[in-house]
């Protein structure tokens, strides 16, 4: 049906490919001789298709259903014709048909990518994950803004510059009263967030290139923080009236003799005390952060722990296996543990699964892959920066040595 001198819209069928006389319906666009085809995907009896006026013959029901699709293909096809040329677009059949099709890029934006990557993410990614998602993306968002002047932006225009110039931006980003200023770790922890999303769009082919290829990100490497152990036998030795303090010890020498994180011993219960392979009582659980399972054989001192809070007043109402504390709070009384036993290092709760990891079980001989189990790690790569601070300590030691014998 010809609707301009060269835009025309024409409905055909393939009779030669029927089978069972039932064969494909197509669109054909055409603009100044250039034509695309559209597979409709609907069929119709070869008999029934009526070629001159391009629809199906008959009032009845069926035939009625497929002419009113058609009528809605047509005014579709027509107002993406008038949409393209009110815009000054390119104006070619390939076009109209990634716009029908819903592949045309100049549709994509990068908020529909956040969209898109969250809502496709919330069900794979752990809810404090997606929290930090959503920090990077009020940053991208910050930074489209106010290199942009526009809230959103096409997809196109995530390029190469476009990661430089967010990378400049968390740099020199000035944040509000009381909070820290963005590091190196921390900007680079924000770009990798960034290029997951990138990542996404890229294998969705809605960029054509992958603006990462280039760009270099480079992490200062810190050594993990540590306790020797002279100063976890001080903590294990402190004794105070002040019953707070007690039991943020407690969970704090729990940790340094499991390796569990705070927010896995929150979620431990009777239910996750097994007898293991050795018939001796283990922990076994999940990681909340990562979802991997860790078995940990359960050492006299973790053990004595867990017998010490059965019945006790902060977990009988529960099922919790230890007390509950705000994270929060958990830390800042470790800042008066760590007063209290006269430890100058930035005593924090996290600080009990690298001890572990480290002055309980590397530096007394245990395998780096066994620690790596005990951990939960995914990777054994992970667990080997604490293998390279063990190197350290034996290097310190050994340098001790020589000055002595020297």
């Amino acid at each position: 049906m010809r609707t301009s001198s060269t835009f025309s819209i024409l409905f055909w069928v393939y009779g030669k490919r029927a089978v069972n006389n039932q064969t494909n319906i197509y669109v054909r666009i055409t603009i100044s001789g250039q034509r695309v085809n559209i597979s409709l995907k609907r069929k119709i009896d070869v008999s029934t298709w009526d070629e001159k006026n391009q629809r199906a013959i008959g009032k009845g029901k069926n035939a009625r259903i497929l002419n009113t699709f058609l009528n809605d293909v047509q005014s579709k096809i027509q107002r993406i014709y008038e949409q393209l040329k009110s815009e000054g677009s390119g104006l070619t059949p390939q076009v109209i048909k990634a716009r029908y099709l819903g592949e045309d890029k100049s549709d994509l934006s990068f908020q529909g990518l956040i969209v898109y990557y969250n809502d496709k993410m919330q069900h794979k990614l752990h809810k404090n994950t997606m929290g930090q998602y959503k920090t990077s993306q009020r940053y991208m968002t910050e930074f489209i803004a106010e290199e942009f002047k526009e809230r959103d932006i096409p997809l196109a225009k995530l390029d190469y510059s476009f990661i430089v110039g967010f990378e400049n931006f968390l740099r020199s980003y000035t944040p509000k009263a009381g909070q820290s200023k963005i590091g190196n770790n921390t900007a680079i922890k924000h770009i990798k967030r960034l290029r997951r999303m990138v990542t996404l769009a890229y294998r969705m082919e809605w960029i054509d290139r992958d603006p990462f290829v280039n760009f270099k990100m480079k992490i200062d490497k810190k050594e993990r923080g540590f306790l020797t152990d002279f100063e976890l036998l001080s903590i294990e030795d402190l004794s105070s009236s002040i019953e707070r303090l007690m039991v943020v010890k407690d969970l704090f020498v729990f940790s340094c003799y499991t390796g569990i994180s705070y927010v896995d011993i929150v979620q431990l219960t009777e239910d996750n005390i097994v007898i293991g392979i050795d018939e001796n009582p283990w922990i076994m659980a999940k990681r909340i952060k990562t979802g991997s399972p860790f078995k940990i054989p359960l050492l006299p001192k973790a053990a004595i722990l867990i017998d010490k809070y059965k019945g006790h007043y902060r977990t009988c109402n529960t099922s919790s296996l230890l007390p509950k504390l705000s994270n929060q709070k958990l830390n800042s009384y470790l800042k008066e543990i760590a007063d209290l036993c006269g430890i100058k290092k930035n005593l924090t709760f996290h600080m009990a699964r690298h001890t572990f990891a480290t002055t309980v079980t590397l530096s007394n001989g245990v395998p780096i892959e066994t620690v790596s189990k005990l951990l939960g790690h995914t990777k054994l790569s992970t667990t080997q920066i604490y293998a390279r601070v063990v190197e350290r300590k034996v290097s310190d030691d050994m340098a001790l040595l020589k000055s002595k014998i020297s």
